[in-house]
């Protein structure tokens, strides 16, 4: 395929207060993640991160698809050799990392289809929606690749040993009915709902304590990737926890008391109490 070919995109919208949906738009190659597709993903997690402004973010397909995987076209027969050894220095693992560590939760709006790098980023994501007539799968083992082992450590923190196994060893696509009993997507939703059931989650998410949000996730994520913390994490977590008590702990609690709506901002210590190195 030649460099004139159509290039992934993402696409930004914000349908509503304080949350951002990222659209995955390479519809010739099914939403597949090229080099600008995954640079574009990486650019805008980091500028919303970093907006202030920004409290949930949404990523979704352009349909029918969510993303079709690796973009894999760009391997020539000619320079084979090469063009899969360039596979090592894709920007997808930097990508994945950039979805990972985001201080916002992310919602995996998962529309259609969703193979390969595709199902890991929406398993990098904090919370999966399925359309009820999409199929996951992992095709590695069908092409004869072996996987990345920083993407196949996620798919056994969320579905352990077996159900990876079944997924990388057989290679065959699951339906949304069966992610969803192995803990691979949240929940299922007609079709046509995917985007609003993601838009009220986000909206849920969006109107919490933003510190609190971001910490709680830190929290969850040191604790997924960490069972046994050493005395530094430790030391971590209690300062994180205090640096609530004088800050949105204490409007949330006036609100509750007045039964009013909290006003965060008016809440909000120092956001540097969410970007501890943990």
């Amino acid at each position: 395929m030649s460099d004139a070919r159509i290039r992934g995109q993402v696409t930004r919208e914000h349908p509503q207060e304080a949350v951002c949906l990222l659209r995955l738009s390479n519809p010739s190659r099914r939403n597949a993640l090229d080099h600008d597709l995954l640079a574009a993903l990486a650019t805008e997690l980091r500028d919303l991160a970093a907006d202030g402004e920004t409290r949930c973010v949404i990523l979704i397909g352009e349909p029918p698809a969510f993303s079709s995987g690796y973009d894999l076209a760009s391997i020539r027969e000619s320079h084979f050799e090469r063009d899969a050894a360039a596979l090592i220095a894709h920007p997808f693992q930097p990508a994945m990392e950039e979805v990972s560590r985001s201080p916002l939760p992310i919602i995996a709006a998962i529309n259609g289809h969703c193979l390969g790098g595709g199902l890991e980023l929406a398993v990098r994501c904090d919370i999966r929606i399925c359309a009820r007539g999409a199929e996951l799968g992992m095709p590695p083992a069908r092409l004869g690749l072996i996987y990345g082992h920083t993407g196949v450590r996620r798919f056994l923190d969320l579905i352990g040993v077996a159900w990876t196994k079944e997924l990388f060893l057989v290679g065959n696509h699951l339906d949304a009915g069966t992610a969803e009993r192995i803990g691979l997507v949240n929940r299922v939703v007609d079709d046509e709902e995917v985007e609003a059931e993601a838009l009220a989650l986000a909206a849920k998410i969006a109107a919490n304590a933003p510190l609190a949000v971001a910490g709680n996730k830190s929290v969850i994520d040191l604790l997924a990737e960490n069972p046994r913390l050493d005395e530094r994490q430790e030391a971590e977590l209690l300062a994180l926890r205090r640096s609530c008590f004088a800050g949105e702990f204490r409007e949330g609690m006036r609100a509750f008391r007045e039964k009013t709506r909290p006003d965060w901002r008016a809440g909000r210590s120092d956001r540097r109490a969410v970007d501890l190195p943990l």
